[in-house]
């Protein structure tokens, strides 16, 4: 009879674990993941943010419920029980804390995608507002162990000023990018160029750099701080449309008239036929310079956006040639004539 007691002094406690391991499993796997799918459907996105946040939680949760139980269907000391319960107190601080982190960093990622806020979807926003969830996390976990924060914040404040002082990188990097993003000089998705070279289209602002994949699909890892400091040419502003520019030289026997004629007629051909070209557009032509061998102009051509100038540029040149070639214009070698006089005996 003695063995049976002892042995239902741990099935029981099994039970509960087991139980809240089964039925966290359940409403992880099931319910949630129903949850989500209705969730897509919907207009709001905040649902999806509150679902994600729970994904592996709610499991936990349960399952420290059932060890609850189990500790409180065993008998044992008083202080042994208090010291289980605030660990598991600690515990679900802590989980509640990382949910609450999640939610609010997707929160924060929503607001400021939204129109009527205008202000660029970067990483850092997301981290400082994790960090500031996880900070009162920790003071209410010091707090539930009976631990007072207010010599820790008097701590904290007395040793502010060192701490600034030792982290003046850290926090040029940190203000440095929250100056950029307020100023909205650049935004995740810009194609932008410095003065020191680098190009590239930015993907992020963190707390401390800026990074930039370039066209070779490479990273550019820029520091805040340099990148306030520095020069910088933003290709999608005010708007991603821009001109570019394409340098010819036609013979000095050419019709004038006819090659601005046909250059303007395959440019329109380019803008219309080809991808990123803007078919609304009026090419145009502007003669500049009598060459050594030949006479120059720049024609203008139009792009949706940085990186399709490349394409347009190719085909205009190739169809420019086998126009050119068609018409009889002719595109001059560099030549240079050396006149020599004889001397006079």
């Amino acid at each position: 009879m003695d063995e049976i007691q002892n042995l239902m002094h741990w099935i029981i406690p099994a039970i509960y674990i087991i139980g809240g391991l089964l039925v966290g499993f359940v409403l992880e796997k099931i319910v949630l993941a129903e949850l989500r799918h209705i969730a897509k459907k919907t207009k709001w996105k905040g649902d999806i943010v509150i679902i994600n946040s729970l994904r592996g939680m709610v499991m936990i949760w349960l399952l420290i419920a059932g060890i609850y139980g189990a500790i409180l269907s065993i008998p044992m000391s008083p202080s042994l029980l208090a010291h289980l319960k605030q660990i598991l107190l600690v515990v679900v601080i802590l989980s509640g804390t990382i949910v609450i982190a999640k939610m609010t960093a997707g929160f924060v990622s929503i607001f400021v995608q939204r129109e009527d806020v205008a202000l660029p979807s970067t990483s850092i926003f997301r981290n400082l507002a994790k960090l500031l969830v996880f900070v009162i996390g920790i003071m209410v976990i010091l707090q539930s162990l009976g631990i007072s924060i207010t010599p820790i914040l008097t701590a904290l404040g007395v040793g502010g000023l060192a701490a600034a002082l030792a982290l003046q990188p850290t926090l040029a990097n940190l203000f440095s990018g929250l100056q950029i993003i307020a100023a909205k000089q650049l935004h995740p998705g810009d194609y932008i160029k410095l003065d020191s070279g680098e190009e590239g289209y930015v993907t992020d602002v963190t707390w401390r750099n800026t990074t930039i994949r370039a066209l070779k699909n490479n990273m550019i890892i820029i520091p805040n701080s340099k990148l306030a400091s520095t020069i910088v040419k933003n290709y999608y502003q005010p708007q991603q449309e821009m001109s570019f520019l394409v340098q010819v030289g036609v013979s000095y026997d050419s019709d004038l008239q006819k090659v601005e004629k046909v250059t303007i007629e395959v440019g329109k051909e380019v803008m219309r036929g080809v991808e990123g070209g803007v078919p609304e557009f009026e090419p145009l032509i502007r003669y500049h310079t009598f060459d050594d061998s030949s006479i120059n102009f720049t024609v203008v051509l139009r792009t949706k956006e940085y990186v399709g100038q490349y394409l347009l540029k190719h085909e205009f040149i190739k169809r420019l040639h086998e126009r050119y070639d068609k018409e009889g214009i002719s595109i001059p070698f560099p030549i240079r004539t050396i006149q020599m006089e004889k001397e006079k005996k």
